[in-house]
């Protein structure tokens, strides 16, 4: 019988991860209460400000200075997906796009030829604790469609498809099966093939519980990321907690062991092509990674309309998207 798991390799920061994805980090912070600033009410001593990745007394200010987050910074030619867990993120972008988002939306944004944007964790709570965790996951663009012009997507979480039965959630950004309705992804992601079979679910097993991921195409590669729980067995095999875990295609009977079980399932079939990646950009050549940068350099990507470089919304603002378009939304729940 084929061995379900064909590579383990330990989780880190980032996580490793498979074409057609480029990049994957899990942001797991436990802020404390907010001031009036959405800082942090602790002190900041000790900390590298602007450089702030190590864990200490279970956070992270990462480069911001004041509000925790990212504050402004470029990519070109890829896709951001970042999928809110818990706490809120601030969105700001050169196409004049805002939104805060949480409590298990999505953003899907399409770098394309360039844009600009800050990501902000406003500590909104001022009395009590403010965890705050996410994914962010970078997905490829086809050599075709690297220039094409940015956009962004809010999927809100009441629009998501999730599967449910006891002990038992699966939630599925993208790739559900058919007869699911799900929101579409943007128009030019590699996502938006449906032969490029990519999927980004998180799947969550109560104690014991067992589920049956479905088999993928063939060529379809998939990483399964086990980061919280003890054990978890995968058709009949033991999987290391806290790795990741190529798997192959079939269909795999997931069980969990004597704790909740929770993994991230990153699927996609391979774009194949030279993948030229320096700091925020990803081309196909070096020569294309220069033109990026000098291209940045000149234009900024349309320049940044706001402020201040870190903007983050007011404490008692919901979630909300407003395109560059003008357009605004809101989530219905």
């Amino acid at each position: 019988m084929k061995d379900p798991i064909i590579s383990t390799q330990p989780l880190g920061f980032p996580w490793p991860t498979q074409d057609p994805f480029l990049f994957c980090a899990h942001h797991d912070d436990d802020y404390p209460a907010g001031d009036e600033r959405l800082a942090p009410k602790a002190s900041l001593a000790g900390r590298n400000i602007g450089q702030d990745f190590v864990i200490k007394d279970g956070w992270r200010m990462y480069h911001g200075s004041t509000v925790p987050g990212f504050p402004q910074h470029p990519h070109r030619g890829f896709e951001t997906v970042t999928l809110a867990r818990k706490g809120y993120i601030d969105h700001s972008d050169s196409l004049g796009a805002t939104a805060r988002f949480g409590k298990g939306d999505v953003q899907w944004m399409t770098a394309g030829k360039g844009v600009v944007h800050s990501e902000m964790f406003p500590l909104v709570n001022q009395q009590e604790r403010n965890p705050t965790e996410l994914f962010q996951v970078w997905l490829n663009l086809p050599a075709k469609d690297k220039m094409v012009d940015p956009h962004f997507t809010m999927l809100w979480a009441d629009t998501i498809p999730r599967l449910t039965a006891p002990g038992l959630e699966v939630v599925m950004v993208t790739g559900a099966p058919a007869g699911m309705k799900a929101p579409a992804p943007p128009p030019a992601s590699w996502a938006s093939r449906d032969e490029a079979a990519v999927a980004i679910w998180t799947i969550r097993l109560g104690p014991g519980v067992s589920w049956t991921l479905p088999a993928a195409a063939e060529g379809v590669l998939r990483t399964l990321y086990f980061f919280r729980g003890s054990a978890l067995s995968i058709q009949g095999r033991s999987a290391t907690p806290s790795s990741a875990l190529q798997v192959s295609g079939d269909a795999l009977e997931l069980v969990a062991g004597p704790d909740e079980a929770e993994l991230l399932l990153l699927q996609g079939r391979p774009i194949g092509e030279p993948v030229a990646h320096y700091g925020p950009f990803v081309m196909n050549t070096r020569a294309e990674l220069e033109q990026a940068f000098s291209d940045y350099q000149r234009t900024r990507f349309g320049g940044w309309p706001w402020k201040k470089n870190d903007p983050a919304h007011p404490r008692e603002q919901g979630r909300f998207a407003i395109h560059a378009d003008g357009r605004r939304e809101e989530p219905k729940v």
